[in-house]
């Protein structure tokens, strides 16, 4: 569970900003998203090779710099 605690005088909605990057960051949301139906096994191994083969072309891209 994602906690954020406030800081003294801390306004409500920038602690809720920061709440929303770290859920953000962490993956949570996706997460949650991905278990509202059941994917196939078959779907996802597709997609997980598709996120695989994005990552190693950006890797070979930027390895250059």
């Amino acid at each position: 569970m994602t906690e954020i605690k406030l800081k003294k005088g801390e306004p409500v909605e920038k602690a809720l900003r920061r709440l929303k990057k770290r859920i953000d960051r962490e993956g949570t949301l996706k997460e949650v998203r991905n278990h509202r139906r059941f994917e196939k096994p078959s779907e996802k191994k597709r997609r997980k090779l598709k996120v695989a083969k994005f990552t190693a072309m950006l890797r070979a891209r930027y390895a250059d710099m």
